[in-house]
Parts: structure tokens; C-alpha cells; sequence
């Protein structure tokens, strides 16, 4: 930014002004030394800017922050260097001005200086640096910016100071490259006497040849040969020295390179030789001269078929393009997609095209496509080419493979001059391609004025024309929303409602479906004016009005309301109307037009699993669309056919804000559904704390409900682990006295805590176990909480129940008299087993059938004999020596330290994955009234148009 002087205050004019005097009268007057105009440059910026060394100093003297910076970091150092001025370096230097700073580019002063051969503030500068190769945030050093500038004696006293001749920057680049880039001569020969590697490369692999090839630098490049660098190699994309002079149209260094043994034929990793460079670049014509001159391949391909010729095709290059057909190429050698001639009148290079036409070539010469030069010009909109096709003979109705002609080319892109032209030269307007399409399905898909498409039906296109598929023009019109096009076919002698009602073949979709769901609200006005059905169906009975309330066009459902469309009609898959689609998708503002001052009949319509508009909303967490349906009258209470309300499916999906909307408004968290289980339960399955304790404040009293397995919501959250959810339930009483059935999924677990140890949740385990919970409580099979736990090798569990003072020894046994060492040995879990022993489980206790844990281990009972009677018959059965084997068996498996084998039944799902299905357990105890159907499963899939 530039500012006035005149504008400045006082003290800044006459620093500018240079008067000493005036400045000293003014810092007497209290004048701010400090003072920062809009860039944040102070006084002694503008002093330093103009090297006025005896202002710098008194401006110092009272009180100027030496090191200030402004917006871009620069300090006055900094100024002072870039003016090269050494006197008032010397004088900021003497009050402690950084020499170490950095502006916001990273460059510290001697970066500005090597940049502005300000070799005398260097020279200052050197001796209080501890390093002369910092780098800026290019990662370039001084002796970077030194080669750069071209300065000689900079770059001496920076290699003299111990700079780094070979550092590079950010991009590998080093000092050489940019001298060699900029054609410094004499730098390059210092850096090169110094030890430069002439032949380093940057990421790209650019080599100092590259970069003075690139710009031209001859003497730099004709060092370099000299110097004997390889004048072949490539870079990253496989293009040499040459390839790059040519691209910049160096004429004088290609012509070195050739001399110097450049192969004029190398190719680049995309198969481009420096032939196709030149022929496609600004400034190749002589280049391409000398690449002719000296044999180079003028038929020669790329790897995608592009010869030369296809290059100046494809940029104009009319001169170049004569060139190379003069010196023999053939004008007819074809790529994989098109031809030189359809790129030629594809880009409307006039000239070119009519040397080719004077060349005898056949106009109507295709390519792999089957398209021919009318084709390309006519897409590409070039009316100059079109007519001298035309005037030259070329097949107006000629077809290329997909069955086009050069009318559907310009039609579909709206070329309305080539249009007018070809349709005047006798094109068919009526032609159909494969698809069966004409020109007029193309532009009403694409004619947003209608102008090409007015033409056409003016010139007898017939809008009745149906392709494949069965849609007409106005299908394309509507699924586009040209609203003009859909006018104009209405105004013409078919008229749009004859269209739409034909039924010889009839579409799977309407045109007004097509508006209706792509939001097209001008097109579908004017659909609707033709139409006496508003409430036609898709194959899956889906109307407009489900479609556009579906992907929530507000201004369709207003306009398809306001024309009577019913709101009431469902589709033939889930049975959901126009009120479902808004409520599930929460597009609240076309819910809101849907059922105002309606009934309550359409508030609550059902769909087919019973479910009602808000408990779609509240399923999806749409906040806004549940108070809206609750506003206007929506049953809190209603169930689907699960007997599930709204409630249970806020509580699953935990959407807290539903929650709270549905409570208020009076909804009962004492509802269960076919399963007994009630909100509360579903809550603590999945673990959502604030819907959980949303319920229980609601509550005055709380009440421990069972589900129809007898489980409690603390059953729930402590199978799934859902520590949180334990803790709030037993901050109530009801739920600290353990409660539970005789036989159920988790193999006949009675409490929480057989729940929690089933499934080794340590945290639920240390809450109820907190909260004085049974912990030698038995099932049915006289099984404890660590029996469970022991198992199925649950560490964690065994470690957390030992710690509560339960006697391993005698009080934890089964019917079956099995302890939890028998267990826990006898399925092989060797961490358990290793954790029991430690804390002085028995090894000497026998189970029913006499056999101690050793024998235990055996796979069955006839193996335990055996067993028995070997150890019989190798030592006496003592304590001592039971002690003794125990002891050896301890230390053969203490090593053992791998995750142990659990022997254990199928995990029990928390949820489904999407969230969408009420948690159950798996039916571990064979029971078929626990196992729910996938159909009963309450999903929310979006249909899909």
C-alpha cells in the first residue's frame, strides 16, 4: 500500500524531509517515536527505508523500539539492508537491532542482502551470524538469493564465509540451478570452482541444463556442454533439455543442442517428442524449422496417437500445421478417439481446415467413432468450418456409431447458428440415434431459452417422439427444468397434454415425477396447467407430491398441494404417504404445508409396520419436525405393530432433544412393547445416560420393570457394560435389591452381577459390587457370579470378585460340586487357572466324581481314570506330594502369558449396526419365543427414486 507523505504525521514528514532539527523539535514536543500507520510501520522504519543514520539515531535515543516489525515482519534492519544503506546497518547493529530476525517469508536480513547485492551490509552482518545457510520459508539460503540476483562478490564473500555450496531448498533446487536459470555466467563458474555439482537435480529431476535450456541462457547452456553434462537426460516426465527449449520456443539453444548431438526424436514418458512441443508452443516456428531440417519424425505418435500435425490442430498453429504437411506427413493418420481433421474443425482453426480441404482430403472421412469433420464442428459450435464443410459437400445426415448425426451434435449444445444451418441444408430434424433420440430430446435437455428447441419444432421436429425408454422431449424438458421448452411444446400443434396421455408406450415415469423430484418448481407450473391427474404413480406408487416432500422441494409440495394433489396415497413398498417422506428425511418446512389445517387423521397416517409420521422424526432425531407433529395433535401414545411407541424409538437412537419433547407433551416410559421391554430398558442397552436419566426424572416413583424374560434395565446395562447407565440406576434404591428369573439367555444368570461377570464389564462389576450386590448369589445350577466368570476365562471378573472377600475355597461351587478352578482347567483356561492359584484356590478340592483340578483337565471321565491311576502308580497320593505336582504345574504354565482360550457362548448383540433394531439378547437358552424375526426389525432405510 502507498500512502501520501502529506498525509502522515508530522514526524514522518520530516523524516522524509530529512530535517534532523525538525525531528529532534518534534520527539522534545512528546511526539510518539512509536507511532504505526496502517501497515504497522513505525518512525524508525521510514528512517531506516531512507539509510538516515543520525535520525535512526535519535529516534533510538528516545525511546524506538529497534526491533519493531510491521505487518509483514519486517523490522528496520531489515529496511536498512534492502536500501543497502551500511550506515544505518551500523548504527541499528550498535543498539542490538536482531540480526537473527525473520519477516514473514522467513528471510532474515542477510537473505534482503544477498537479494539486493548489498554486499557491504552482509559484510556486517557475517561476523555476528552463527550460521550463513539459514533458510527462508523456500528453504532457500543467502547464496541462493546471491545466485539468483547474479551478484558475484556476494556470492564470494557468502562462500568465503562457509555457505554451503550444494544446499538446496524446498524443491531440491540448488544456488547453480537458478544461476544457471537466470544465465549468470560468472556465478556459475564460481559456484562450479568451488565444488557445484553441474549434474544435481531438483524433485522433478531438472537439471542446471534444463533450467538454462528452459530460459534461453545460451552461454550458460554452451558452459555446460562444455563442461561435458549428459544432453539427454530426462527429468520426472521424461523430457530433455531439448523437449524444453523447444516448449518455450528457444530457437538459438535448440539449434546448440542439436549441434551438440540432441536426439531430435527422444520421447517423453507420454510418448511427445520435441516435435510435438514445438508444434503445439507459442513461439516454435523456428524451432520446428530446425527439428524438420534435421530429420526429425513428422509422423511420429504419442502414446495416446497424437502425431504433430494433431498438436497445431488442436492449438491453431496454422503456419506450423503447413509445415508439416508440406514436409510429408499424412493428414489422415488417426488417434484413438479422432482424427487430426475433427480436432481441426472441432477448435474452428478455419485456415487450417481449408489447407486440408485444398489438400484433397474426403470430408466425409471418419473417425474410430464414426464421426466426421460436420460432427466435430458442429459440436464444437463453429459456424465458419460448418459452412465450408457444407459448401464443400460433407453429409449432413451421415451417422456416426452411436447413430448421430451432425443436427444432434449441435442440438444437444445448443449451437443455434449451426442448428439454423444445417436444418436449412436439409438436415433431418426427426433422425433418431440408437437411443432413439432426435435433435429435440438433446435440446430440451440442454436449450435453457428455448431457442433451438423453437426452431426445431417450427422446422416440424415431432415433440411426440418417444425414444427407447418411452420418454419425449418433455420428459427431458421437465427432468431439466426448462420451463420455456415445456412452454413452447405446449404452445405447438401437439400439445402437451396429448403428450403426456399417450398410451401406446408408456413411461415408467411421468414427466411431473421427473419435476417434482429434481425441485424443478417453474417447470412443474406449467405441467400441473396440462394435467388432470396429479396424483399419478411410479412402478412403486410413488406420486409427485411423496417425491418432491421426499427430497424436500418446498415450492413442489406448495404447488402440488394448491392443485389438490392428495396427501393421503401410499406406495406400494412400505406404505408411506407424502407425511412419512417429510417426517423421515426432516424436511420440516414441507411437513408443515403437508399437514396444515388438517385432520388428525393424515397427522397419524400409519404406514405398513404401523408406524406413524413421528415416530419416523423421532427415529431420525428431525427435532423440528417431532414438536411440529406433536403441535399439531400427533399421538404420543400410538404404537406400531411391535406395540412400540415414539418413546422407545427416542431411546434407542438416544436423540435426547425427541426425548424431552415426547415427555412433555405426556408421553408414558411405562409402555412395553411385545418383548416387555419399555423405554428405560432400551435406554440402558445402548448405554444413552441422558435418556436414561431424562426417564427416571420423569418418574416420580421409579419402578423396576421386567421385561418378559425378567429382566430389569439394570440387567441391561450391565450385560452391555454400560457403566454410566449402572451407576445413575443404582443411585435408586429399587434397583440395588438383585432381581432377575430362574432361566434366561445369559445360561441362567440371576442379577446384574451375573450379567456383568458373563460379559467381564469390570467397571459395572465395581459399581454393583460398590453397592453391596449378592456376590455368592446362585443360579439354578448352583452357580456364583465367578463361576461365570471363571468360565469363560474372564481375568478381569475372577480378579474383581476375588478382591470382594469370597471364599474361593469352600463357598464357590455348583450343583455338580464343581469349583471354579475345575472350571476354569477343565476348558483349558490357563490365565484363569494361573489367577485362581495365585490367590490359594485349592488344587486338593474334588468334585462329584473324586477328581481334583489336575484331573479335571482331562477331556473326559475315562480319561481321569487313567490319568488317576498313572500318578497313582508314579508317586503316593499325599498332600505333600499333591503339593508337590500342584507346585509343578504352576510353574509350567506361570510363562504363559497369551490371551487365554475362552470357552463361551455366541456374543449377544448390543445392536445392529445401523442403529436401527431394538437390542435383544441371543436366545442362549433355546427359548423360540426370545429369537425376533428380521422382519420385525423397526429400520428406517430411505427409499431410494
Amino acid at each position: 500500500m502507498v500512502l501520501r507523505v502529506r498525509e502522515q504525521p508530522s514526524l514522518i514528514k520530516a523524516i522524509f524531509n530529512g530535517d534532523a532539527d525538525e525531528v529532534r523539535s518534534l520527539i522534545f514536543k512528546k511526539e510518539d517515536v512509536n507511532v504505526q500507520d496502517c501497515e504497522k510501520r513505525t518512525p524508525l522504519h521510514a528512517a531506516a527505508y531512507l539509510g538516515d543514520a543520525e535520525i535512526i539515531e535519535l529516534l533510538i535515543l528516545s525511546g524506538a523500539r529497534v526491533n519493531a516489525k510491521d505487518n509483514k515482519w519486517l523490522t528496520p534492519l531489515h529496511r536498512a539492508v534492502a536500501s543497502c544503506s551500511e550506515e544505518a546497518v551500523q548504527v541499528l547493529l550498535k543498539h542490538s537491532a536482531d540480526v537473527n530476525a525473520r519477516d514473514k517469508n522467513w528471510q532474515t536480513p542477510l537473505h534482503v542482502a544477498a537479494s539486493h547485492k548489498a554486499v557491504r551490509c552482509a559484510e556486517a552482518l557475517v561476523p555476528l551470524l552463527s550460521n550463513v545457510n539459514v533458510s527462508d520459508r523456500a528453504g532457500r539460503t543467502p547464496l541462493h538469493h546471491a545466485a539468483f540476483s547474479g551478484h558475484l562478490e556476494m556470492v564470494q564473500l557468502l562462500v568465503s564465509r562457509g555457505a554451503n555450496i550444494n544446499a538446496f531448498d524446498k524443491k531440491d533446487r540448488r544456488a547453480v540451478h537458478w544461476a544457471a536459470y537466470m544465465g549468470h555466467l560468472e556465478v556459475m563458474k564460481l559456484l562450479v570452482s568451488h565444488g557445484a555439482e553441474v549434474c544435481c537435480k531438483d524433485k522433478k529431476s531438472y537439471s542446471p541444463l534444463h533450467a538454462a535450456a528452459s530460459s534461453g541462457m545460451i552461454n550458460v547452456v554452451k558452459y555446460l556442454l562444455h563442461l561435458g553434462v549428459d544432453i539427454k537426460e530426462p527429468n520426472a516426465y521424461g523430457n530433455s533439455a531439448l523437449h524444453l527449449a523447444c516448449f518455450n520456443g528457444q530457437d538459438v539453444v535448440v539449434n546448440e543442442l542439436i549441434e551438440a548431438g540432441a536426439d531430435v526424436n527422444q520421447v517423453n514418458e507420454k510418448g511427445f517428442s520435441p516435435l510435438h512441443f514445438t508444434a503445439a508452443s507459442r513461439q516454435g516456428a523456428l524451432c520446428l524449422e530446425l527439428l524438420i531440417a534435421n530429420r526429425a519424425n513428422i509422423n511420429s505418435k504419442s502414446k495416446d496417437g497424437k502425431t504433430p500435425l494433431h498438436m497445431a490442430a488442436i492449438h491453431g498453429r496454422y503456419s506450423r500445421s503447413q509445415a508439416i504437411i508440406q514436409n510429408g506427413e499424412c493428414v489422415i493418420p488417426s488417434t484413438a478417439r479422432m482424427r487430426t481433421e475433427t480436432l481441426l474443425f472441432i477448435y474452428g482453426f478455419s485456415d487450417c481446415c481449408r489447407k486440408l480441404l485444398s489438400s484433397g482430403f474426403d470430408v466425409d472421412t471418419p473417425d474410430d467413432f464414426g464421426r466426421t469433420c460436420l460432427h466435430a464442428a458442429a459440436a464444437g459450435g463453429n459456424l465458419e468450418c460448418l459452412n465450408l464443410l457444407l459448401n464443400t459437400g460433407a453429409d449432413f445426415n451421415r451417422k456416426d456409431r452411436f447413430g448421430r448425426t451432425a443436427l444432434h451434435y449441435a442440438a444437444s449444445n445448443c449451437n443455434y447458428q449451426c442448428v439454423f444451418a444445417l436444418v436449412g441444408s436439409g438436415a433431418s430434424v426427426n433422425e433418431r440415434d440408437i437411443r432413439g433420440c432426435g435433435p429435440l430430446h438433446y435440446t430440451a435437455a440442454a436449450d435453457s431459452d428455448g431457442k433451438c428447441l423453437e426452431y426445431l419444432l417450427r422446422n416440424d421436429a415431432n415433440p411426440a417422439l418417444r425414444d427407447k425408454d418411452g420418454y419425449s422431449a418433455v420428459h427431458y424438458a421437465s427432468a431439466y427444468g426448462h420451463r420455456v421448452c415445456l412452454e413452447l411444446v405446449s404452445l405447438m400443434d401437439t400439445s402437451a397434454s396429448s403428450i403426456l396421455h399417450d398410451t401406446d408406450v408408456q413411461p415408467p415415469i411421468s414427466p411431473l415425477h421427473l419435476a417434482a423430484y429434481h425441485g424443478h418448481h417453474h417447470a412443474l407450473e406449467v405441467l400441473v396447467q396440462s394435467l388432470l391427474d396429479l396424483d399419478v404413480r411410479t412402478p412403486q406408487g410413488h406420486t409427485a407430491l411423496s417425491l418432491a416432500a421426499f427430497k424436500g422441494h418446498v415450492e413442489c409440495v406448495d404447488i402440488l398441494i394448491s392443485q389438490g394433489a392428495s396427501m393421503m396415497l401410499k406406495d406400494y413398498t412400505h406404505k408411506r404417504s407424502a407425511v412419512h417422506s417429510a417426517a423421515i428425511n426432516g424436511h420440516s418446512e414441507c411437513l408443515r404445508l403437508l399437514i396444515h389445517d388438517t385432520d388428525q387423521q393424515t397427522v397419524s397416517i400409519r404406514d405398513g409396520k404401523e408406524q406413524t409420521p413421528l415416530m419416523l422424526a423421532v427415529l431420525g432425531g428431525h427435532t423440528d419436525c417431532v414438536y411440529l407433529l406433536l403441535s399439531e395433535g400427533a399421538s404420543v401414545e400410538a404404537r406400531d405393530k411391535w406395540g412400540r411407541t415414539a418413546l422407545h424409538r427416542g431411546a434407542v437412537m438416544g436423540h435426547e432433544a425427541c426425548v424431552e419433547a415426547l415427555l412433555q407433551h405426556g408421553s408414558s416410559l411405562l409402555v412395553q412393547d411385545s418383548r416387555g421391554r419399555s423405554p428405560m430398558h432400551l435406554a440402558a442397552a445402548c448405554g444413552h445416560v441422558g435418556v436414561l436419566r431424562a426417564l427416571l426424572k420423569t418418574q416420580k416413583t421409579v419402578l423396576v420393570l421386567k421385561d418378559n424374560c425378567g429382566y430389569t434395565p439394570l440387567h441391561w446395562a450391565c450385560y452391555n457394560g454400560h457403566d454410566a447407565c449402572v451407576e445413575l440406576l443404582l443411585e435408586h434404591d429399587v434397583f440395588q435389591k438383585p432381581e432377575g428369573n430362574s432361566f434366561s439367555p445369559l445360561h441362567c444368570a440371576v442379577t446384574p452381577l451375573h450379567a456383568a461377570a458373563y460379559t467381564d464389564h469390570v467397571e459395572c462389576l465395581q459399581l454393583l459390587l460398590g453397592h453391596n450386590a449378592q456376590v455368592n448369589a446362585i443360579d439354578m445350577l448352583g452357580k456364583t457370579a465367578l463361576m461365570m466368570a471363571a468360565e469363560n476365562g474372564q481375568t478381569n471378573a475372577v480378579g474383581e470378585k476375588r478382591r470382594c472377600s469370597l471364599n474361593i475355597q469352600q463357598n464357590c461351587f455348583s450343583v455338580s460340586c464343581l469349583r471354579p478352578l475345575h472350571v476354569s482347567a477343565g476348558n483349558g483356561l490357563t490365565v484363569v487357572v494361573q489367577e485362581l492359584l495365585g490367590k490359594g484356590a485349592s488344587v486338593l478340592a474334588v468334585d462329584e466324581n473324586g477328581y481334583t483340578p489336575a484331573l479335571a483337565c482331562a477331556p473326559n471321565k475315562d480319561v481321569a481314570d487313567c490319568l488317576a491311576l498313572i500318578l497313582s502308580s508314579m508317586m503316593p497320593i499325599s498332600p505333600s506330594s499333591t503339593r508337590t505336582m500342584s507346585s509343578l504345574t504352576f510353574t509350567t504354565i506361570n510363562h504363559y502369558s497369551s490371551p487365554s482360550k475362552t470357552v463361551t457362548f455366541d456374543p449377544l448383540p448390543v445392536l445392529r449396526s445401523e442403529h436401527v433394531s431394538y437390542c435383544k439378547f441371543n436366545s442362549l437358552g433355546r427359548e423360540d419365543g426370545l429369537i425376533i424375526p428380521d422382519d420385525e426389525l423397526n429400520d428406517s432405510d430411505s427409499e431410494t427414486y
